[in-house]
């Protein structure tokens, strides 16, 4: 197998059978790095000297037969908004936050506990608060799958998947609040978890929206997501024995589809590529039940009038750091400052409803295992396309229009590639479970990736020359 799809497992093995060390493992992400940053600037701080320290500490205690967990040696993206220490965090805006933001989180402290290397900060959008990946002040990251012209990575953790394609992390932290996780990865032909609300703590993460806000996680293969949720999930880390997602069997799974919302004015070639997917499914035994999923507008639209997460960035910093607010990217400043003018019976009434909508579809679980939908309706817009407030507004919200759905009902989903749209540009497939249901969910998706292939074997590799 070619090393550069050996799975996190395979490297962690040959890790401890000392077939590879830790400092060549950070050496080839840190070439990988060097060769094609100035292209696609995944990063906002790259940490290269240190990792390259901790893998040589790594390889020690190896070396001494010393085993710290299953990401030990293994070299990790982080989203600039997690706390790092020693790293600034800027959240993507324009000038570092207080030192005190660089103090581990508790996912950040597992990750590290278990000797993971941090190999640097990606790039967000702006306080996270935006699906394509865009900033004004330290430029948008490129989506590798464009050669000849800048199409943006997705959103708002927009460095992460392209750390991944890039080869400068084999794991990649991210956020997801209405889609952060899984539109970058689904644009970047990558696998892509949103936990639900709370399974994950947050502490340590700058917030954009603590009613939505979730941790997440971006990797290459569903097969390297069952692996790094094992061990980085709080369950699975309390009870050592607890195994990682293992495969469900497709025959007789029950995929709801939603026929509403989901499908509608989608790229036609992305619609082919999501529907050959679910005909692969049927062909294998699972019964497929087109249905209508119930409250997705009404939530929807509560979302497109700035949903909860304008509001509480607005009061986040207007608590914290308001000297900012005339600083922000644009597309970010005029939905905070729009935030401002809803009234706090407003704010509530809008809990209410979503959590009343959250419930009231969750009941479609009693009639199917899982849904199914394309993960984001449109190709991955070009930059020069959407370079104002104008044009920019409809290109973000259609990109977030069906991950935002999970986010909103209170559920978790993961996002998988399955294929390329007519520009050559990487299509996902979003799974929706009720919450709590993360381990299930990867299990099935498992089963799919068993079924239809790894990423690198349907999508190819992108030209990063």
């Amino acid at each position: 197998m070619n090393a550069a799809h050996l799975s996190l497992a395979e490297h962690a093995a040959r890790l401890r059978r000392r077939e590879l060390t830790a400092v060549a493992l950070v050496d080839a992400c840190a070439q990988n790095h060097a060769r094609t940053e100035h292209r696609l600037n995944a990063y906002k701080t790259w940490d290269g000297a240190r990792a390259r320290t901790s893998a040589e500490a790594v390889d020690t205690l190896l070396d001494q037969g010393r085993d710290l967990g299953p990401l030990m040696g293994l070299p990790v993206s982080v989203k600039d908004l997690y706390g790092v220490p020693g790293l600034p965090v800027f959240a993507g805006s324009d000038e570092a936050l207080p030192e005190a933001w660089q103090a581990a989180g508790p996912l950040v402290a597992r990750l590290q506990r278990q000797l993971g290397i941090v190999v640097g900060k990606t790039h967000t959008v702006e306080f996270a608060f935006g699906g394509l990946g865009v900033n004004v002040h330290w430029g948008t990251p490129r989506n590798p799958w464009s050669h000849d012209e800048h199409r943006v990575p997705g959103g708002s953790s927009a460095g992460a998947g392209v750390s991944l394609v890039q080869g400068s992390a084999l794991l990649a932290l991210g956020t997801d609040t209405a889609g952060s996780v899984r539109v970058p990865a689904s644009m970047t032909g990558q696998v892509g978890l949103k936990t639900t609300v709370g399974r994950w703590p947050l502490e340590g993460i700058v917030p954009l929206s603590p009613s939505l806000d979730t941790a997440g996680l971006l990797t290459r293969t569903v097969e390297d997501l069952a692996y790094a949720f094992a061990a980085l999930d709080p369950e699975h880390c309390e009870h050592q024995g607890l195994p990682a997602p293992a495969p469900v069997r497709l025959q007789g799974l029950r995929v709801g589809v939603p026929t509403n919302h989901f499908w509608d004015d989608i790229d036609l070639s992305i619609a082919a590529a999501v529907e050959a997917a679910i005909d692969r499914l049927a062909q294998a035994g699972a019964q497929v039940v087109r249905l209508t999923l119930p409250h997705c507008e009404e939530a929807f639209d509560i979302f497109c009038r700035g949903g909860l997460a304008a509001s509480e960035l607005a009061a986040y910093l207007d608590l914290h750091f308001p000297h900012k607010v005339d600083r922000l990217d644009p597309v970010v400043r005029d939905r905070v400052r729009w935030a401002e003018q809803v009234s706090s019976v407003e704010y509530l009434r809008r809990k209410v409803v979503l959590q009343r909508c959250g419930a009231g579809a969750a009941r479609v679980f009693d009639e199917v295992d899982v849904l199914l939908t394309p993960t984001v309706p449109a190709s991955p817009p070009r930059l020069a396309d959407i370079g104002t407030v104008e044009t920019y507004a409809p290109a973000n919200m259609k990109a977030m229009r069906n991950t935002a759905i999970s986010n909103l009902f209170g559920w978790c989903a993961l996002t998988i590639p399955v294929g390329l749209d007519t520009n050559r540009m990487p299509v996902g497939l979003q799974l929706m479970g009720p919450p709590h249901a993360e381990a299930r969910l990867i299990g099935i998706a498992l089963g799919i990736e068993s079924l239809i292939g790894q990423g690198h074997a349907l999508l190819g590799a992108p030209d990063l020359s």
